[in-house]
């Protein structure tokens, strides 16, 4: 029996969607396919730390070129996500994988074009969005995926609600799991790269006398997965949806300080899911860590993408996807030595 090629691609914003995407390639490989990873941007060094050499296409940052104004979009972030189709289809082509898994709405483009069944991993949906632009483009892109892709996962830690996207199959929450020795950790704060005003939360949770360790702080060295140290904190204080889903896995209570829209739009649904409490200024971020949530519990989303993947891996070209379910080398291929153990 031949050992199925699966190419693994990650949003290049951020490194919490190359964590989500590891995942993901962790649980395709510990059933015996061989992974071919890509992605780019700020999660490459992280990728080189669990033990891979990715494809590194073009990057894009809508949300920074956004903030520019649309003069920033059409300028910069527009040939910058025609050039990134046109690398990962040269990519793709050349690993020649059996199929994609992807949260990257270019991969998913390059994917059609260059003939590869696409599996697509996202919570993004029209209704995290405020503003009218965001929820159009974003409804344009779910019908995308809903209609090119052979499934739609949709990782969620909430109920079932208005928010899901239509034709989406629902997962848990996807988190790279692992163990490692960690100090002892009381407060836990893990910001994204949108994250503002850090210190001012800091503080006020450091003088009701609080020990913290802040991700990426002075304290901080990099590590090959932050789930240990999310599972050993006694609270996590965080912004982006990818610590939301690890500390949901981990079983930690998070209090969600959100910035971006996005963002915004996810903490209004954990508003009311067990294990999150949601805030919106430094001084209530104290109080929530003084009185946190209870402890959340959920299962791994993980397994059920990657036996549905190669399930069906056998097979060829984009379908429509199932009706939703409750429950910078050549191939970005691992390198042969072992993972390393601790950070840079």
């Amino acid at each position: 029996m031949m050992t199925p090629q699966i190419a693994v691609v990650y949003y290049p914003e951020g490194a919490g969607h190359a964590t989500r995407m590891l995942a993901v390639g962790r649980a395709l490989e510990q059933r015996g396919a061989t992974v071919h990873v890509a992605g780019g941007g700020p999660g490459t060094e992280f990728v080189r730390m669990n033990g891979y050499d990715p494809f590194t296409p073009t990057t894009v940052d809508f949300i920074d070129t956004r903030q520019l104004g649309m003069g920033g979009v059409l300028t910069d972030s527009v040939p910058r996500a025609v050039q990134r189709i046109r690398d990962l289809v040269g990519w793709l082509r050349g690993v020649s994988p059996a199929a994609l898994v992807t949260d990257d709405m270019f991969a998913t483009i390059a994917a059609n074009v260059a003939g590869v069944t696409t599996y697509h991993v996202s919570h993004n949906s029209p209704g995290l969005y405020s503003q009218y632009l965001e929820r159009i483009a974003t409804s344009m892109l779910s019908l995308h995926h809903q209609y090119s892709a052979r499934s739609f996962f949709y990782p969620a830690v909430w109920e079932p609600c208005r928010a899901d996207p239509p034709r989406c199959t629902r997962v848990g929450p996807i988190a790279l799991e692992g163990s490692a020795e960690t100090p002892d950790i009381d407060v836990l704060v893990v910001p994204s790269v949108y994250s503002r005003e850090m210190d001012r939360f800091i503080e006020p949770v450091q003088e009701a006398g609080r020990s913290v360790l802040a991700v990426g702080g002075p304290d901080w060295e990099p590590v090959v997965s932050l789930f240990p140290y999310i599972e050993a904190a006694t609270v996590v204080v965080c912004s982006g949806y990818s610590t939301v889903m690890e500390a949901a896995v981990a079983g930690t209570p998070c209090v969600v300080r959100p910035f971006t829209d996005e963002q915004r739009g996810v903490a209004a649904l954990l508003a009311n899911t067990e294990g999150f409490t949601v805030v919106d200024s430094p001084s209530a971020v104290a109080r929530a860590v003084a009185q946190p949530p209870p402890a959340p519990s959920f299962e791994n989303g993980t397994d059920l993408v990657a036996e549905r993947v190669l399930t069906e891996s056998d097979t060829t070209g984009p379908t429509r996807p199932r009706p939703a379910a409750t429950p910078s080398n050549a191939t970005g291929s691992r390198q042969t030595e072992s993972r390393q153990s601790s950070g840079l």
